[in-house]
């Protein structure tokens, strides 16, 4: 059956380090991995359920702005989307011409996936939950450019449009939030969001990610060995990548939260309702 679909991922490269095959999927016993994943699978559910319970989504009520400031706001949506367009048609170009199109399950092809459609999309309350999740996946971006594998982008700009490409998924989270409206997220103590983020991510890596690593021996997301970049690189890599994983995804996603609302005069403290007003129709009052 896997045969049907070769031409998704039959230019991926074995003899690449770090990119699969029989070697690269025999670094971990399938015993671990079976033990592994049966772990995840209790702590990813229940991070899901314990942030689920407690998550609120506030109703849509509009943009809160004056249509005058809306517009001068909203200019740079159109050029934004683009952009982020033709960056990831680039991507996806890319994999098209070496036969690895697999590897736009990675997470970071997804969150920009997501990216995209908020920014093409009209705001509501979906806008709002895609928006919250994507803010507490930022984390994946960051590493990408902290601990980059580029060994396998041979093709002339691949590796320009890599950067590029982690970089808007940076940009684009804050340009949304400086709309506001749908494009709010929680109060800073609030780590509903956080924990649900982290449960789906675990949950995807170890059975659809894995899942289809094993079969096809793809090592999608580094799921099957290590990256060559990876600091935690050995048989104990993927506890690691649980335990800062865990860390990561609700830190980092808040430290950008902080600082974004920081940036643009918000109280990350305040319910999202609380920031609706614009901070300068008080000094015009």
């Amino acid at each position: 059956m896997w045969s049907d679909f070769d031409w998704a991922y039959d230019g991926v490269s074995h003899s690449i380090a770090g990119s699969g095959g029989s070697e690269c999927a025999a670094h971990t016993t399938l015993r671990r991995r079976l033990f592994e994943s049966l772990v995840v699978s209790v702590l990813g559910v229940g991070y899901f359920v314990w942030g689920y319970r407690r998550i609120s989504v506030p109703p849509f009520i509009g943009h809160p702005l004056p249509d005058a400031t809306h517009k001068g706001r909203r200019f740079g949506r159109r050029p934004l989307l683009v952009v982020m367009c033709l960056v990831f048609g680039c991507e996806i170009g890319f994999k098209c011409a070496t036969k690895t199109l697999i590897y736009l399950l990675n997470p970071c092809h997804v969150v920009t996936a997501v990216q995209i459609f908020l920014l093409a999309a009209p705001p509501g309350r979906l806008a709002t939950v895609l928006f919250r999740w994507q803010m507490h996946s930022v984390s994946g971006a960051i590493l990408a450019l902290v601990f980059p594998v580029l060994n396998t982008r041979l093709l002339p700009f691949e590796t320009e449009v890599y950067y590029v490409q982690h970089l808007l998924m940076l940009i684009v989270p804050f340009y949304l939030l400086r709309l506001g409206g749908a494009y709010s997220v929680e109060r800073l103590q609030d780590f509903s969001w956080s924990m649900v983020s982290v449960g789906i991510w675990l949950l995807y890596h170890f059975f659809v990610l894995q899942g289809l690593a094993l079969v096809t021996l793809v090592n999608l997301n580094n799921m099957l060995c290590p990256a060559v970049s990876d600091p935690f690189g050995g048989q104990n890599y993927r506890v690691w990548g649980i335990v800062h994983q865990s860390l990561l995804v609700g830190l980092v996603g808040k430290l950008y939260c902080l600082i974004s609302c920081s940036l643009l005069g918000r109280s990350p403290f305040a319910l999202p309702e609380d920031n609706r007003k614009d901070p300068n129709e008080s000094h015009s009052s």
